[in-house]
């Protein structure tokens, strides 16, 4: 099979994009795959960067997802990767209720507690080949953070994760939260919990991520290098689901806690299309 993009390929990628796009910002739910499912990551990843054009405000953040191990070697990644855009970066609200965070109504919303890194300077795609060293350099503090996981369509997750990557990676914002006090020493030792409606739901150590929070971001750099992409002094990596993925409904409330490293809360509303600037 040709590795070049037809017209047609093309075509079918912008058709998917603008679905997912549309339905985003008219918070509207879309009940099946707007299109043919993407095969591989880099089908994935073709579409993903062709709703990122589309998308009206800019990049400030990457998520990273886990894979199932079962699909690893199918899909050549541990990880997928997708943007979080600025308009949906939502500083933590130190109160009971903490952040409200817009779900769609029928689409697909979770929870997940996060360490997030935030990059010191401009790295360029020019820069390849990274090493756990060099990227450490490039930390400027480790924060907590809750990343909303968020899709018109329900069953993104259910599809593979061709899919979960070309629809944003199934991000639909970040909370961030305080910093951690010598967060690039205790990476992989990081412990939260999350919580909803009071109820626990997940736990877990940062160091237990494929390789930790610190190989996300080389997987990170290393995926940017081959696609393309800039990274910019300030940009927030949310570097994985610690807890795991917690769906949660309009009118739940949901609680990451950190330990000593503090806590953040969030409540999810139902969207609708005049509930705010999402760029």
């Amino acid at each position: 099979m040709s590795l070049v993009a037809t017209h047609a390929d093309r075509a079918s990628e912008r058709e998917i994009a603008s679905r997912f796009v549309k339905a985003r910002l008219g918070f509207e739910a879309i009940s099946a795959y707007p299109g043919a499912l993407p095969e591989s990551l880099s089908q994935a990843y073709a579409i993903q960067d062709q709703a990122i054009a589309l998308w009206p405000g800019e990049v400030r953040g990457w998520k990273l997802g886990r894979i199932p191990d079962p699909l690893v070697q199918r899909y050549g990644a541990d990880r997928l990767a997708g943007p979080i855009f600025s308009g949906n970066i939502w500083p933590m609200i130190d109160d009971d209720n903490g952040v409200a965070v817009p779900v769609i109504n029928g689409g697909f919303a979770a929870v997940e507690a996060e360490y997030l890194i935030r990059i010191n300077r401009d790295v360029s795609p020019d820069e390849r080949s990274w090493t756990r060293e060099e990227a450490v350099d490039l930390i400027d503090e480790v924060l907590t953070g809750i990343e909303l996981a968020g899709s018109p369509l329900s069953l993104i997750n259910d599809l593979g994760p061709a899919v979960t990557a070309s629809d944003f990676g199934n991000n639909a914002g970040l909370i961030v939260g305080k910093r951690v006090e010598d967060g690039i020493a205790r990476l992989d030792d990081l412990e939260c919990r999350m919580l909803i409606e009071g109820g626990e739901v997940g736990r877990g150590r940062a160091g237990n991520l494929p390789g930790g929070p610190l190989q996300a971001l080389v997987f990170l750099l290393d995926l940017h290098a081959r696609r393309g992409i800039s990274l910019r002094a300030g940009d927030l990596i949310s570097t994985g689901a610690v807890t795991g993925v917690h769906r949660i409904e309009a009118g739940q409330r949901a609680l990451a806690d950190f330990g000593t490293d503090g806590s953040i809360a969030c409540h999810a509303r139902a969207a609708d299309a005049d509930a705010g600037d999402s760029s």
